[in-house]
Formats: C-alpha cells, sequence, structure tokens
C-alpha cells in the first residue's frame, strides 16, 4: 500500500511539468514566424500620380555655314601691289583689299607721264569688298603675279550665316518656314533659330532635308559649328505621370507594369500603358490613377506580385 501511494504522488507532478513544457514550446514557433514576416518585407520607397504638362521631343543636330562666299578675283593681268587683309580678319563692305600693278605699268613706269603730265596714267587697279565678312582664303601675296580673273581670297558674306538642321523627312511636318526652333550650343549657350527655307534637296543615304535657320547673336560664332536644335513632336498640357523609375517593363519591353501599394504591406502588380516620355517621367494613359494612390518607386524591382513591403523614408 505504501509503494502505491508514492507513485501515485509523483504522476500529477509529472504531467504538470510536461504540460508547462509543452506550452512554452508552443510560443518559440509563433515568434520565429512573425521575425520571418518581418525579414522578408521588402523596404520601398512610394509616390503618386503627378498631372503636369508633358512634351516629347527629338533632337537633331544644325551645323553653322556661312551660306555665300564672295570670290576676290584679279581684274587684270599684273603684280599684287598691296595686301591690306590677313586670314581671319573681318572686312567692312567697301574696304581696299589689294591693289594690282598691270604688268604694262610694270614694264614702261612712269614714261607716258613724263611725256604728257595731263594724262596721270598709273595702270594700278583696286579691289575692295562687295560686302562685309571675314576672310577665310588668302592665295597670294605682294609681289605674286596673277592673270586676270585669278582667285586672291575668299570672304564669308556675314548676312548670309546660318544653322543647317538636318531633318529627317518623316518629320517634315513638324517644321515651317518661320517657325522658332531652340538651338543649344556646345558650351551649352541658348539661342533661337528662325526658319528662314528649305533645301530642295534630301540627302541620299541619310535621307534628311536642310533647314536653314537664321539667328541672331551678340557675338560670332564660327563656322560649322554643331548646335543640338530641338522639335517638339507631342505636347500635352495636363496628362498623369510618374518617375520612370515607378515603370517596370519585361525583357522584350512589350509589357509594362507598376507595383501599387495596397495596406500599407503588399504590393501589387498592375499592367499599363504609356505614353510620352521624358528624361525622368513617363505619362500614364491607362489606367486612371488617384491622387491617393500609392505607387512603389524604390525597391520594385523583382517583386512579385502580392510581394509583402515595408514603407521607409526617402
Amino acid at each position: 500500500m505504501k509503494k502505491l501511494f508514492t507513485y501515485s504522488l509523483v504522476t500529477p507532478v509529472i504531467l504538470l511539468a510536461a504540460m508547462f513544457l509543452a506550452s512554452c514550446g508552443g510560443d518559440k514557433p509563433a515568434a520565429d514566424e512573425d521575425a520571418a514576416a518581418v525579414k522578408t518585407q521588402t523596404p520601398v520607397t512610394i509616390t503618386t500620380i503627378d498631372q503636369n504638362p508633358m512634351a516629347d521631343y527629338v533632337d537633331l543636330n544644325a551645323t553653322s555655314a556661312f551660306l555665300q562666299k564672295n570670290y576676290v578675283k584679279a581684274n587684270a593681268n599684273g603684280y599684287i601691289q598691296s595686301a591690306n587683309i590677313k586670314l581671319g580678319q573681318f572686312v567692312s563692305k567697301g574696304m581696299l583689299l589689294f591693289t594690282i600693278k598691270t604688268k604694262e605699268a610694270q614694264a614702261i613706269g612712269n614714261s607716258i607721264n613724263i611725256l604728257d603730265t595731263t594724262f596721270k596714267f598709273s595702270g594700278v587697279n583696286r579691289l575692295k569688298a562687295a560686302m562685309h565678312g571675314y576672310v577665310t582664303q588668302l592665295s597670294h601675296q605682294v609681289g605674286d603675279y596673277v592673270a586676270d580673273g585669278e582667285q586672291l581670297a575668299v570672304v564669308n558674306d556675314e548676312s548670309s550665316f546660318a544653322f543647317v538642321m538636318q531633318l529627317p523627312y518623316e518629320y517634315r511636318q513638324l517644321v515651317k518656314l518661320g517657325q522658332d526652333i531652340p538651338l543649344t550650343l556646345p558650351d551649352g549657350e541658348k539661342l533661337t533659330g528662325r526658319v528662314a527655307s528649305m533645301m530642295p534637296a534630301v540627302d541620299t543615304l541619310a535621307q534628311t532635308q536642310g533647314v536653314v535657320l537664321k539667328i541672331n547673336s551678340s557675338h560670332a560664332i564660327p563656322e560649322n559649328l554643331t548646335a543640338r536644335a530641338r522639335l517638339v513632336k507631342t505636347a500635352k498640357s495636363n496628362t498623369a505621370s510618374l518617375p520612370k523609375s515607378a515603370v517596370l517593363a519585361n525583357e522584350t519591353q512589350t509589357e509594362f507594369w507598376v507595383m501599387k501599394l495596397i495596406k500599407d504591406t503588399l504590393a501589387v502588380k498592375v499592367p499599363v500603358k504609356k505614353g510620352i516620355e521624358t528624361t525622368d517621367r513617363v505619362e500614364i494613359v491607362s489606367p486612371q490613377f488617384t491622387p491617393t494612390d500609392r505607387i512603389i518607386v524604390t525597391g520594385n524591382y523583382g517583386l512579385s506580385d502580392t510581394a509583402k513591403v515595408k514603407i521607409v523614408k526617402q
């Protein structure tokens, strides 16, 4: 009887200890699950839809050029007696460029004047500039013998200076006579070019048409300088847009989507249709998001549909 009593006293104690250990062990997996759930949340930042004007541009090259050149030529056979210009010099209309003494005058000297003082024969011809411009080529110097009609120098016509924009023919509807087109020079200076004319031919290989842009500049611009001309392809006064980083795409760029935030911790995939694109924003044609819709802008790459996320401050 004494032995039976001892077993009956120990058994309840063992059962209570087992229940206590079981209850403690049951709480540990639940805590581990909560910790794992926190670790699987991807940190993200969010943005909202924006309503602003947007425009789609195309940038083209425009090269500076003097469209008209004045070829200074000898008007008689003779020797260059003086040359009053240098390469790169600006000359004004009517400025004396060269004097040429004919070979006959060089041969006989002042013999005729000695015989008849009233004749006043010099045999010297004076060549003057026909227009304002810059001397871009100088072919002879003082003392050279030149033939009648031989080229002495080339002077660019200052009034003919313009930028020639190479316009792909498919964009011809974007340009009209008298239209103002912004130009950006390599040093960042911005000018406005006005469409003065269009060349009557296109380049055979590139299929581009030359468009002449006249400018007003406070300083001289060198020839053959390449500027960037910007044409507006499409413009909208008020359209919905998102940052480019918020819009994701597949490898073939045929499908686009955004990750929309629901209930602060859930990101769902929403297919979208794009419109105009700028350097940093994309127009969202559909669906129509509300100003309160939250779109993930960073941390969205590689997220699956209904992924767990956590909002962090930007």
